[in-house]
């Protein structure tokens, strides 16, 4: 991995990174955490939790940072430390977005022989790894939860084309995991960009558009609104 690219990474998370804190909006139901998928074109309002609070018309709080990697230590009292996890703050959440596990591919492992680091986070059946073991510590508080897959980026050449096999073998395991849950949905958003279309990314051909943030964040919030806050 280049070291520019990663002291970019580290510069954007900078000056993206606000985590919204729950009691500014007491009444809110839906949390977000995750990584840059989500926190991008936040300071223009329309991250993909701008769109969803819009959409649904319901106060969203909005977690995520760029950069934040899914794979987390615990301390003694089995809380996670850093990243994804750690953005999550216990409440009176009906619904709970997450995404992640792309930092832990592209940093952790650089899309190259990840085995061991998707296993960490998922294994193959869906069964067990960190992400099972998040998803259902929320889901078991009363929470509803969606995971959000990333995009890609078809036809196009981008920093991140070689992480697409690595992607699409993680997002598989990912929709097991919904496929054997209660109260685990799973949104995939392979389909969004168009094949040679690079008006669905960012300047850096690796994050969304404000026009991929808004049809990330519509299909979401239809998920919502189809079960009701």
């Amino acid at each position: 991995m280049p070291r520019k690219f990663i002291l970019l990474i580290g510069l954007l998370s900078f000056l993206l990174g606000c985590q919204e804190a729950p009691s500014s909006q007491p009444d809110a139901k839906i949390i977000v955490v995750g990584d840059s998928l989500m926190a991008w074109n936040s300071t223009s309002g329309s991250s993909i939790p701008d769109v969803i609070e819009k959409s649904v018309g319901s106060a969203v709080i909005d977690r995520t940072v760029p950069a934040a990697w899914l794979q987390t230590q615990f301390d003694t009292d089995d809380r996670p430390k850093t990243g994804v996890q750690a953005q999550f703050v216990e409440g009176d959440w009906k619904w709970a977005i997450v995404n992640g596990g792309g930092n832990d591919l592209m940093l952790g492992c650089g899309c190259s022989r990840c085995d061991a680091v998707l296993d960490r986070l998922i294994s193959v059946d869906g069964n067990s790894g960190q992400i099972p073991r998040f998803l259902r510590r929320i889901r078991d508080r009363g929470t509803q939860v969606i995971y959000v897959g990333y995009l890609r980026s078809p036809k196009l050449l981008t920093p991140i084309e070689h992480c697409k096999a690595e992607g699409d073998e993680f997002e598989a395991r990912i929709a097991r995991l919904a496929q054997q849950e209660q109260g685990i949905t799973f949104v995939s958003n392979h389909d969004v960009a168009r094949p040679g279309d690079a008006s669905y990314f960012s300047f850096d051909l690796i994050h969304p558009s404000r026009k991929s943030s808004r049809i990330i964040g519509e299909r979401i919030a239809n998920v919502i609104k189809s079960e009701g806050l």
